[in-house]
């Protein structure tokens, strides 16, 4: 089965074709970042007018890379929820009426369930020799809009074990940024400086690590950078301390609720998505615990991490092969919980 997927849930434009039986076929990726570096931040209806201009030219540019004429698509798949609205109904509205031109069945694909299966898309990158991570498994998903853990007990079976209780990890790398005056996107900038800090010279707390539970809370370490810059000398040698010791509290906190979340749920597998989880620190930290339990930690290759195409069509691939999909309403959902996805039988 070929499936189209596309991703428009917020400023990246992505398409890809993938091939239950070949793999992925092509994908390709438009960022918005140069339309709103401006702003400081996503603007939501430029965002969707770019995703108009964009989305057509990206499927055409796929479906040559390919090698695949688009009567050849067996299926779509397009990025349902959650997001922002008016992005997501350019997608939404796009894959619905390409599916219905060609009578092939719509599937609607929960963005953080695309982040999630992502690491199942392809072999491990890292080391190709374990191959694809299989459930019953841990998911971290820590991006710009979400920081959850998941106990995945098969795909489309998904019990939430912990949450962000206010900033997700992204958001707080890039507002942590912002603050300390560095230019948009901020996290990415911040993870950059922070490999010039000295480890160390500023250290701040490991939120909500000094109790049970595995929620999350970085709004407080956000506070703790903004008063540690306001009272320092703001040299260039010190924004990147600050820099370091924050990329180290939220590494340090994300590792130790991992290491709780395996032991609660009884696994030895851990999967990490969504686009923190390119941090390259995290990844040392994270792939040493596993190494310390006798376990595995898989990661997407960092082009999968951030928002994609690919992961899309692979989700909804699994959910076409299933028999499930969608009527032909354009239907998209700003808010939706991922425990609430039906499960999916390969069998």
């Amino acid at each position: 089965m070929k499936v189209l997927g596309i991703e428009t849930s917020c400023d990246e434009t992505g398409v890809a074709v993938y091939d239950t039986e070949a793999g992925l076929r092509a994908h390709a990726l438009y960022s918005q970042i140069a339309l709103h570096a401006q702003y400081g931040g996503v603007v939501p209806e430029l965002a969707s007018r770019d995703h108009v201009r964009k989305l057509l030219p990206l499927i055409r540019q796929t479906l040559a890379e390919s090698d695949m004429a688009v009567s050849q698509i067996d299926g779509v798949a397009y990025t349902a929820g959650p997001g922002l609205v008016g992005a997501l109904l350019v997608g939404a509205g796009v894959a619905r009426s390409l599916a219905w031109a060609l009578d092939v069945p719509a599937v609607g694909v929960h963005h953080m369930e695309g982040h999630l299966l992502a690491p199942l898309m392809e072999d491990d990158p890292d080391h190709p020799e374990r191959g694809r991570p299989q459930p019953p498994f841990v998911a971290l998903l820590v991006s710009g809009g979400h920081t959850q853990l998941v106990a995945v007990e098969a795909i489309g079976r998904y019990r939430l074990l912990g949450e962000t209780l206010d900033d997700a990890a992204g958001e707080a790398f890039d507002k942590t940024a912002k603050m300390m005056g560095l230019p948009y996107p901020g996290g990415p900038q911040l993870a950059a400086l922070a490999e010039q800090g000295q480890a160390g010279r500023y250290r701040f707390s490991r939120p909500m690590t000094d109790r049970p539970g595995l929620d999350f809370s970085f709004s407080g370490l956000k506070t703790q950078v903004m008063l540690a810059w306001r009272d320092s000398d703001q040299t260039d040698a010190t924004r990147a301390d600050i820099a370091r010791g924050f990329e180290d509290a939220v590494v340090d906190t994300l590792a130790i609720k991992c290491a709780r979340a395996l032991e609660a749920a009884g696994c030895e597998t851990l999967v990490v998505a969504g686009g923190v989880g390119a941090n390259r620190r995290l990844r040392a930290k994270l792939a040493d615990i596993a190494t310390q339990r006798g376990g595995r930690v898989s990661f997407p290759r960092p082009a999968f991490c951030t928002d994609n195409g690919a992961m899309i069509a692979f989700a909804g691939a699994l959910r076409l092969q299933a028999g499930q999909h969608e009527d032909a309403s354009v239907v998209v959902t700003p808010r939706w919980d991922m425990a609430s996805l039906p499960a999916v039988d390969l069998a």
